[in-house]
């Protein structure tokens, strides 16, 4: 910890946890939602989908540029600012039902509005782990940085059954006002605990990079998200990546020119860097795969007889274990990791996770069949997750960390989109119109294949140092 940092107040670390964990449940207000807002808007499940959709785009845009931006003395305001337009978003996103007496899309257009809001909690989890990385002695840095990282992935998955809970004992608005309480509390203690940056030179965002990343991240996650409705061949869907694909490569020609870009793709994909960025990007697809598929078994009832057929309640159960297991998980890497290199934890946890998709796609048959896999998938995730960001500050220089940690979020979040709409994708091309084993066993053995994948690059990449 250097000097110049004002000190930390002894409630400095649980607020940052409490910051990591209100994001991932204000990320759980949407999945959980859909059904009951196109019933309650009177909208198609596909309108209603778009309240998940919004956020997700938003978060993934602002990411990057709140990770370069939130640099010594504005991480303070920056972190603020963007705690206050997720607390206007779910104000807004609760009083949207209200204006359905009105018309059905202004209703729905008012949510998807406050949806888009709180997306910018998906880039306060970066910020909040630079703080930690600034302000903390080095021994408490690695402990605190795999917990909230983990913050994140347990809060959505206690955050999921619970939203679900609330709405359906008071409607999506007492869901909305939930999630507004929780962000008040969190922007309360955030105003009081996390401490002003001494001035430091201001890394430049230049316009150009700015507008040219996002027009590449929102075409290419709206398309990919759209697969599962348009389909990959659809012109529609082919423009969008077509728009991305070139955005992206602008933006890459402009990144590699400049000495300061906004990302730093040099060091990013070289070096001890770049094992856990290829990690998020294969781990978040192999995750939001595993999850997916779990939802379609745990709430499918076929006319064949395959599929647990329970209802959304217990299917959002299904993630506490997850997130238990997660929080153990990641304390099991951070002592594991304390006896060897962090670097050797990390395909460890991914191989945890293989497990549990091995696990699955052989037996099926009985829910606790898949709450084992999700405790075994919940061991995996926590040790991969808290593993990254170690492995990341490590890599990076300390005036580069949010930069780097939002870039690493980024990744996770193309992940979950690509992992999502791959697996709903197989599921579909080997099942057809009804989902039935024999996809849902070939769509996992796909996500097993992904977490081979990011096995053998952790370790050629520990292999290579």
């Amino acid at each position: 910890m250097t000097a110049e940092w004002d000190p930390p107040t002894p409630l400095f670390v649980p607020t940052l946890i409490l910051l990591t964990t209100a994001t991932g449940v204000v990320s759980s207000l949407g999945a959980p939602l859909v059904p009951t807002i196109a019933a309650e808007l009177g909208v198609s499940l596909g309108a209603a989908q778009w309240t998940l959709t919004a956020s997700l785009l938003a978060g993934a845009v602002a990411t990057p540029l709140m990770g370069r931006f939130a640099v010594g003395a504005r991480r303070r305001p920056v972190v603020l600012a963007g705690l206050m337009l997720v607390v206007a978003g779910t104000v807004l996103a609760a009083a949207a039902p209200a204006m359905a007496r009105w018309s059905d899309d202004l209703s729905l257009g008012v949510l998807i509005a406050g949806r888009v809001a709180q997306g910018m909690a998906l880039g306060l989890a970066p910020l909040a782990m630079a703080a930690a990385r600034d302000v903390l002695p080095a021994h408490r840095i690695g402990p605190v940085m795999a917990a909230l990282s983990v913050g994140t992935v347990a809060g959505a998955g206690l955050g999921y059954p619970l939203t679900a809970l609330v709405a359906q004992l008071g409607g999506v608005s007492a869901a909305f006002w939930f999630g507004t309480v929780l962000t008040l509390a969190t922007l309360a203690l955030t105003w009081r605990h996390l401490p002003a940056a001494p001035p430091c030179p201001r890394p430049r965002v230049r316009t150009s990079e700015a507008v040219l990343l996002s027009v590449a991240t929102l075409a290419l996650l709206l398309g990919i998200s759209q697969t599962t409705t348009w389909g990959w061949v659809d012109p529609r869907t082919l423009g969008l990546f077509a728009v991305g694909g070139l955005a992206m490569a602008g933006w890459v020609w402009l990144t590699l020119r400049h000495d300061e870009p906004l990302i730093d793709l040099r060091s990013a994909f070289r070096g001890a860097a770049a094992a856990p960025n290829i990690t998020a990007l294969l781990a978040g697809a192999g995750m939001y795969m595993g999850l997916t598929l779990l939802m379609v078994l745990v709430q499918v009832d076929t006319p064949s007889g395959w599929g647990l057929g329970q209802p959304v309640a217990v299917a959002g159960l299904m993630l506490v274990p997850y997130s238990a297991m997660s929080v153990l998980g990641s304390r099991i890497s951070l002592w594991v990791g304390a006896r060897i290199s962090p670097g050797r934890v990390l395909p460890i946890g991914c191989a945890l996770y293989l497990a549990s998709t091995v696990q699955l796609a052989l037996g099926h048959d009985h829910v606790w069949q898949a709450l084992l896999s999700m405790a075994l998938a919940g061991l995996g995730s926590g040790s991969t997750f808290a593993t990254l960001p170690v492995l990341l500050v490590r890599a990076v220089p300390a005036g580069e960390t949010s930069s780097a940690l939002a870039f690493n979020q980024v990744l996770r979040y193309i992940g979950f989109s690509v992992g999502s709409a791959v697996g709903v994708t197989v599921l579909g091309l080997v099942s057809g119109p009804v989902p039935d084993e024999h996809g849902f066993v070939a769509a996992m053995a796909v996500n097993a294949g992904v977490w081979v994948l990011a096995i053998g690059v952790v370790v050629r990449a520990i292999a290579a140092r």
